[in-house]
């Protein structure tokens, strides 16, 4: 199994992924048509043979703004402010091998690719210690908390600077 840029073929796999994954947090397909299409180049899938063990959707983006889920976003900003990790996701089989590690440093090094000095994400299902052991602190404004509501309770915004 190894990181690949996702393909216009991989998007049903990767949809059926997504679907045994995050069963509380579904996404309509055109969301990752619509990722694949805006961002190729933060979009990745962790192939085995002829399979999708997993995928990444990644993006530049404006801090402190959360799509909320299942959102079109309709268009990048020409001004991004922090490089937005929408969703690593692992079917079993591709989890406890560093897979995951691999995704997140990928996403920074786009990150640093395109210029931009930090990376975000919303963490769920209790996945905020994962994010802090490779350097992400939680984040929170007010404003932030609204757009967290579609993420469910236990959502936290969190960030890393790059240096």
């Amino acid at each position: 199994m190894q990181w690949r840029l996702m393909e216009e073929k991989d998007l049903p796999g990767v949809i059926r992924a997504a679907d045994a994954i995050h069963a509380a947090y579904p996404e309509d397909d055109a969301v990752f048509i619509e990722r694949l299409r805006l961002y190729p180049g933060g979009c990745h899938v962790l192939a085995t043979d002829g399979d999708i063990a997993g995928y990444m959707l990644s993006h530049p983006w404006r801090f402190g703004e959360p799509p909320a889920l299942n959102s079109p976003l309709s268009e990048l900003p020409r001004s991004a402010t922090t490089y937005y990790i929408h969703d690593i996701a692992l079917l079993p089989e591709g989890q406890g091998r560093g897979h995951a590690v691999e995704a997140v440093e990928r996403a920074i090094a786009q990150a640093r690719h395109e210029g931009i000095g930090n990376v975000s994400l919303v963490a769920v299902n209790n996945s905020g210690a994962f994010w802090a052991r490779r350097g992400f602190e939680e984040f929170s404004s007010p404003a932030l908390a609204a757009k967290l509501e579609s993420y469910g309770a236990d959502a936290k915004f969190m960030t890393r600077r790059l240096d």
